[in-house]
């Protein structure tokens, strides 16, 4: 595949040998940024896990100090009183097996996120091979599956984002918008990688980490010193 001009002459910022202080990986990394719009800062990161393992496989969730610069659309599956709490909450969507049908009869999916309550569990996994190659079932690890929705749609609207390791062991996440001052990207990034260094599987012997670099959308990617982390 041919780069782009402008991401030839970004990448030309960035010593591929060399891995950055955080401060410095940030502003490079807004330096790099080489779209129109407000790109999203993301971050890469590499663990030595095997997610073969049941005891290996990471997942979760976690409510960035700044956001994500990025409004999720909410959609909540719930009846009675927690659908009302939900809607007071500012859930965009709020309904049961009507949305539920919806989804499957008419390809629906105008919304980022569904939150469900337990008892609404057993209908939407009916339509589970729908919801999960888009990654949109809700799981008790990531917090989307809960009898206080409301609660979670207010982290959502906080900037919580779930996460979870692929094969490869790589978890991906947004740490905000190139706009955002590079305090706060810099709080994001450590609270997010503090949060996974926390979840670290007793079975992991060794270094955790193998490597973390940030980038922008589209933009190249600078690798993070891992001696800025408690790793």
């Amino acid at each position: 595949m041919k780069k782009g001009k402008k991401y030839v002459e970004a990448s030309k910022l960035v010593d591929k040998s060399k891995t950055y202080e955080l401060d410095e990986a940030i502003k490079l990394a807004k330096q790099t940024s080489i779209t129109k719009f407000d790109a999203t800062i993301e971050v890469a990161m590499n663990l030595n896990i095997d997610t073969k393992k049941a005891g290996e496989q990471l997942r979760g969730s976690v409510v960035l100090p700044n956001g994500t610069g990025k409004t999720s659309k909410i959609l909540v599956i719930a009846k009675g009183e927690a659908a009302e709490a939900a809607k007071k909450a500012g859930a965009d969507y709020v309904g049961e097996l009507e949305l539920i049908e919806k989804i499957e009869k008419e390809n629906w999916f105008d919304f980022d996120i569904i939150i469900a309550t337990p008892e609404m569990m057993p209908a939407l996994g009916k339509i589970g091979k729908i919801l999960g190659p888009k990654g949109l079932m809700p799981n008790p690890k990531t917090g989307t599956v809960t009898s206080a929705p409301d609660k979670v749609v207010e982290d959502v609207k906080k900037g919580m984002i779930e996460y979870r390791a692929d094969s490869y062991g790589n978890i991906h996440s947004a740490l905000g918008k190139v706009s955002f001052a590079d305090k706060a990207i810099k709080e994001n990034l450590t609270y997010f990688i503090n949060t996974i260094i926390k979840n670290k599987p007793i079975s992991v012997k060794g270094k955790f980490i193998k490597n973390i670099s940030i980038s922008t959308t589209m933009g190249p990617g600078i690798k993070i010193n891992l001696d800025s982390f408690d790793n």
